[in-house]
């Protein structure tokens, strides 16, 4: 009889994949501050450097929907985590040699964000493809399966704000460009073992459903819509929510950075923790809509609150809210399209960035162009000082995404509903 592979390494290595992504994403923005203050650069040109960041895993997400069509996904893993740790390196060496610091940072968050971006494209569909043990609710566990692998992002992230924070505490801000050689070291261990791990039975190319029939469908297009909010949602305020605690709140940054992204990032873990959990007893599509009405309850908090404990509490509430947006909205999606394979998830991860580029861009966007003689004038009269206003106008303005989310999900049911009485 032939023995069954044990996925366990395989899993193990997609996880911390998804740490790699945390790291990515999350490290830059901490020095966000030290970046104004050392170098001079401005919210907008921040914002920038985020939207320019993912518009490269936006344009590696396009390229993987042929690419892995040619290579195997294991080679798209590991040279994903070559280009990460590659990035993250040259994060810490390039300011030091390129005299134009945004042209270094931009270099490095260029060749991270490839990295980045293949990471994306790859993990979930291998996670996907692991045979569960279940005997009846498969779809549900597949989701539950799903949250629990992006809860490893929550916890990433968690782990890089706290590590990072507690480093710059005793090294100084002058001595930041020393962190991203520590950081650069997971990717690098975790390239060798997608090199060993097993890997699972992928769909052939024969099997899978073309891409043209895929996009043209309605399903796919309201699918595609609730990815792109999921990404802003969660994007706007953990890209953000470390300046938000010390300049917009005034709070020191070891403070700021434990009650703001630390505290975000935590209750997005347990929030994918418990779906990961109970995912198979709840309604995935009903669930997402209550997330996405709580996460517009924690805009509301963080925006319309001049109380800094109530303004970081919120945080707390959209990382909450956002846990289940970017795992549910994959595993609605591949529940509908089940011969997608990975081009499917390539596609999702299109939209996915496309989200996470635009919140956190018109958020700086906003909260720059917001800073005008009038606002400095209306300052005194709100008992906000003018970085506040202009920091909670930007996140204001990304409120509309979970707003949209709800009109989305709410579409979604309407035509399923349709589609199965048909």
């Amino acid at each position: 009889m032939e023995r069954k592979p044990n996925y366990r390494s395989t899993k193990l290595a997609c996880y911390i994949g998804y740490v790699t992504q945390a790291i990515v994403i999350n490290l830059a923005p901490l020095f966000f501050v030290i970046f104004s203050d050392k170098y001079g650069i401005d919210n907008a040109s921040l914002g920038t450097l985020v939207l320019i960041t993912f518009i490269t895993q936006i344009l590696t997400d396009i390229t993987a929907v042929r690419l892995t069509s040619k290579i195997s996904l294991r080679s798209c893993a590991i040279w994903a985590h070559i280009l990460s740790a590659s990035g993250l390196a040259l994060l810490g060496i390039l300011p030091n040699i390129i005299q134009n610091t945004f042209t270094a940072l931009l270099i490095a968050s260029i060749i991270y964000s490839v990295g980045g971006g293949l990471i994306e494209v790859v993990i979930s569909p291998i996670v996907d493809a692991i045979p569960v043990e279940v005997t009846e609710g498969v779809g549900g566990a597949k989701a539950a399966a799903m949250s629990l692998l992006h809860s490893f992002y929550c916890w990433g992230q968690m782990t890089v704000v706290l590590v990072t924070t507690f480093i710059l505490s005793f090294v100084g801000n002058d001595n930041w460009m020393y962190i991203p050689f520590l950081w650069a070291l997971i990717p690098f261990f975790n390239t060798f073992a997608f090199i060993r791990a097993p890997f699972p039975h992928f769909i052939s190319e024969s099997e899978r459903t073309p891409v043209k029939k895929i996009v043209t469908t309605r399903l796919f297009v309201i699918c595609a819509i609730l990815m792109i909010c999921s990404g802003a949602s969660e994007l706007a305020v953990s890209q953000w929510a470390s300046m938000l605690a010390e300049k917009g709140l005034g709070v020191d940054k070891v403070t700021g950075d434990l009650l703001g992204p630390c505290a975000f990032a935590f209750c997005m873990g347990i929030g994918r923790m418990i779906y990961g959990i109970l995912g198979t007893k709840l309604p995935l599509a009903k669930s997402l809509l209550a997330s996405s009405f709580l996460c517009v309850c924690g805009y509301l908090m963080i925006t319309m609150f001049q109380n800094p404990v109530v303004a970081l509490l919120g945080c707390s509430v959209c990382g909450l809210a956002v846990s289940l947006m970017w795992p549910g909205v994959l595993s609605l999606t591949s529940r509908e399209f089940s011969h997608g394979g990975a081009v499917l998830f390539s596609l999702l991860a299109i939209c996915g960035d496309i989200g996470c580029s635009v919140g956190p861009w018109l958020t700086g966007l906003v909260s720059t162009n917001i800073a005008t003689e009038s606002l400095s004038k209306l300052a005194p009269f709100s008992g906000l000082a003018h970085d506040q206003i202009a920091l909670k106008s930007g996140l204001f303005a990304a409120g509309i995404f979970p707003i949209i989310m709800i009109a989305a999900v709410i579409a979604f049911m309407a035509v399923r509903k349709k589609k199965k009485a048909s």
